[in-house]
């Protein structure tokens, strides 16, 4: 069951708005970018590392059967693998990407917006899942909720 209140508020969507306000900083603001030279591949390495991690991550929605999509009912507390480090390995991939984008860009003012989108992501995703997860798996939910960190 979805209680996600309809498409596209998604995570990668909120991603992508991101990195096309990177962009456009980029070309509308000159003077907050700076020519990347040797930041683009640790930008790039920045951006493999977020993928690997979503990766990585949504492999354990799989093979645990679990929903992945933002807004349903989980089947099954993931504990394991990224989830043992980070509540919200997926979240914190697309974080990785859009500051890699970023500094691969040569607009490190980009970087602040990582800062506004976990800022969303959490009120608009992460606390609803957080909620569902107590609710679904009671004790056991709360305390992962209270031994592992949300970012």
């Amino acid at each position: 069951m979805s209680t996600r209140p309809k498409f596209p508020d998604l995570p990668p969507i909120w991603l992508a708005a991101f990195m096309a306000a990177v962009i456009v900083m980029d070309t509308t603001l000159p003077s907050l970018s700076m020519e990347p030279g040797l930041l683009r591949p640790i930008g790039f390495l920045m951006m493999a590392a977020g993928v690997g991690l979503i990766f990585w991550a949504g492999k354990q929605f799989f093979t645990q059967k679990t929903p992945i999509e933002p807004g349903h009912t989980p089947k099954t507390l993931l504990k394991t693998g990224p989830f043992a480090l980070n509540r919200n390995p997926i979240y914190t991939g697309f974080v990785i990407i859009l500051v890699g984008f970023s500094v691969s860009t040569g607009v490190l003012w980009g970087c602040v917006l990582a800062i506004l989108y976990v800022q969303i992501i959490t009120k608009r995703f992460i606390l609803g899942e957080e909620a569902a997860l107590a609710e679904a798996f009671g004790e056991e939910g709360r305390r992962y909720l209270s031994e592992t960190r949300r970012w």
